[in-house]
């Protein structure tokens, strides 16, 4: 584990000539952390707000095969409608299979902690930024997986009322998610035969979306007369055979004055990703004595994985565009 990672830190000035050339360490310090310091002792640490990994718990998990991921499915056949002829043998179909091929990228970073800081703080920074680090790196997993989803073929606009919108330029404030539309996308999953996911369409969802629909009559009675025990992560109730997931990071477009908002409507095995488990993620801590130069001045904890997403079968996933009453205030993410 303490292996993974050689920075070059020293030996060299910056730009010195016929030498590499070493980008300067961000060392955080007693200075840059001064909460953390022998000051009181009565404290406890809070956690920050984070995200599950709530995307990519919906994938089709592969493992890597040199530099890039695949998946391969089955062809289906056609139905066989015609009555056979006595004596004369059909003439029967191909059997194939379709290869699907994803990109791999590579990502990761790293703070350093100063050893005064490690030596003299009350609390233990190297756990907590491990913790941070850690954090940060499902996230931006989750996210990376969420920009490829959101880039779908399948799009659906909830109108403004009584009136169909046709593209997110006319999506306002108005265009919010009902219950008709929840319907209208579980059916539209139905037609296209994409099997379910533990007997449920799944749906990621906005909390300001949420807020929407949980203010809709048929949300209310369905919520007080079933007991819905939640199956997933993320989870906050169901809806016309939809189980909604909730998520912070679910994308929000905001080019001019309000915000749009996609709920993403999934069958299973929508879409692949790389195993995270496998060759995806690692966390990296480097001791001072390792890596904080002659005198032994910090260590280093980061992270780095590899990414590999793919929608895997357009017709199970339906990116569901509306708006909310948070429209006016909520930001691009």
């Amino acid at each position: 584990m303490f292996e993974k990672m050689n920075l070059q830190l020293f030996a060299w000035s910056e730009g010195q000539a016929g030498e590499p050339t070493v980008n300067p360490i961000n060392v955080t310090t007693q200075s840059s952390l001064s909460p953390t310091m022998k000051t009181f002792y009565d404290t406890t640490l809070l956690e920050n707000a984070r995200e599950q990994m709530i995307f990519t718990q919906f994938g089709k998990k592969q493992a890597m095969k040199g530099n890039k991921i695949e998946w391969r499915k089955f062809n289906t056949f056609a139905k066989a409608l015609t009555p056979l002829t006595e004596g004369v043998i059909p003439t029967g179909q191909t059997f194939g299979m379709t290869n699907i091929e994803g990109t791999i990228t590579q990502h990761g970073d790293f703070t350093a902690v100063s050893d005064r800081l490690e030596l003299e703080s009350y609390d233990d920074v190297i756990f907590g930024a491990t913790e941070e680090m850690g954090a940060a790196e499902g996230e931006t997993y989750d996210t990376l997986t969420r920009n490829i989803l959101v880039a779908g073929n399948s799009v659906m606009y909830c109108p403004n009322g009584d009136t169909e919108v046709e593209s997110r330029a006319n999506v306002t404030k108005d265009c919010i998610l009902t219950p008709d539309v929840v319907s209208r996308a579980a059916t539209w999953l139905k037609k296209n035969k994409a099997p379910k996911i533990d007997g449920y369409y799944v749906a990621i969802i906005h909390p300001s979306v949420a807020f929407d629909l949980r203010k809709s009559e048929e949300w209310k009675d369905f919520h007080k007369y079933s007991d819905v025990t939640p199956i997933f992560k993320g989870e906050i109730g169901e809806l016309h055979g939809v189980r909604f997931i909730e998520c912070n990071e679910a994308k929000i477009w905001k080019d001019s004055g309000s915000a749009v908002y996609a709920t993403l409507f999934l069958g299973k095995d929508a879409f692949g990703i790389l195993d995270p488990e496998g060759e995806g993620m690692e966390m990296i801590v480097k001791t001072k004595g390792q890596i904080g130069g002659p005198l032994e001045q910090f260590s280093t904890i980061g992270y780095k994985f590899c990414h590999g997403a793919k929608i895997l079968y357009q017709e199970r996933l339906l990116r569901v565009e509306s708006g909310s009453f948070y429209s006016d205030i909520d930001e691009a993410n």
